[in-house]
Order: structure tokens, then C-alpha cells, then sequence
């Protein structure tokens, strides 16, 4: 007739599935892979978190040095800067509200900072501050003025320094 009758035997075997023995050696690379990826996915969202906290620091200690480059060219109103504070702001609000322009009569403000960025850390927007009198290594803030920023976070990074010491 020309119809090929399969054994049993052979058929009843594809039918089966896999062994366990399979099974298991599957289960076995799919633990190791995820034992790799896992680690390498936290390092990966670690180093990003750190690549923010850069940016941020960097945008705000741009702003202080602004802000103090037009203090020193008397681009700032005398009434804006306080006697004590050596042409650095009185606080980080002062960057993003802005401080009046002398002989200006339109209310123009110059301001340095569209917000104060969060810290990614600390998912906050307070950060440490130094002021210009204040030990460079100092953990409270004398408030005359803001001279430098720093994340209260205490962790330490990926290449073994503090946060704080950023």
C-alpha cells in the first residue's frame, strides 16, 4: 500500500516530553546566567546613579561659581549679597529665585539654577553645604554662606571613595 506504519515504541517516546535529567540541566544554565546578570544589573544601575550625582554636583557648583563671578563683577545688586557671605549665595533657594541686577528698574533677575536637582542617593533635594569659612572637611554647615554642596549620603562608590568626598 505504500503507508508507513511507525513502531509504537518510537511514537510513544516523542510524545513524552522531556527527560528530567534534561530538565534539570536547563534549570541548572538558566541559574547560572541569571547568578551573572544579576550582579552586572546592580553594578550597571549603581554606576548611573553615580553618573547623576556627578551631573548634579557639577551643575550646582557651576552655579556658586556664577553667582560668585557676578558678585565680583558687581553684576548683582548690593541688597542681594550679604556683607559676610564673600560674594557666594546666602542658600541654594537664592540660585533659583534669582537676585536683582543693579540700576535696573525693569525687576530683571539673573538667576543661575531653574530648580535645585535631587540628589540620587537620597532621592532628595537637601544636600550638604559648606560655607566659605567652614573646614573643607566639615560635616555642619555654618551658614554664612554656600561655598560647596555635597549628598549626605554616607555609602561608598563604586571605586572605593565616599559620597560626601565627591
Amino acid at each position: 500500500m505504500g503507508s508507513r506504519v511507525r513502531p509504537i515504541a518510537a511514537s510513544l517516546r516523542r510524545a513524552q516530553g522531556y527527560s528530567f535529567v534534561e530538565l534539570l540541566i536547563v534549570c541548572a544554565v538558566i541559574l547560572i546566567l541569571a547568578s551573572t546578570v544579576l550582579p552586572l544589573a546592580r553594578v550597571t544601575a549603581q554606576r548611573t546613579r553615580e553618573a547623576e550625582l556627578h551631573r548634579a554636583l557639577r551643575e550646582m557648583r557651576t552655579a556658586i561659581d556664577k553667582f560668585k563671578d557676578a558678585a565680583d563683577a558687581q553684576q548683582i545688586a548690593s541688597t542681594d549679597i550679604k556683607t559676610d557671605s564673600e560674594g557666594y549665595p546666602s542658600d541654594l533657594e537664592t540660585l533659583v529665585d534669582g537676585v536683582g541686577v543693579p540700576n535696573d528698574t525693569t525687576g530683571r533677575k539673573l538667576k543661575f539654577l531653574r530648580k535645585i536637582p535631587t540628589d540620587p542617593m537620597t532621592h532628595s533635594t537637601e544636600w550638604g553645604r559648606r560655607s566659605y569659612q567652614d573646614a573643607p572637611d566639615a560635616t555642619t554647615w555654618g551658614g554664612q554662606n554656600v561655598f560647596d554642596v555635597y549628598t549626605k549620603f554616607q555609602g561608598t562608590a563604586l571605586d572605593g571613595t565616599k559620597y560626601r568626598d565627591w
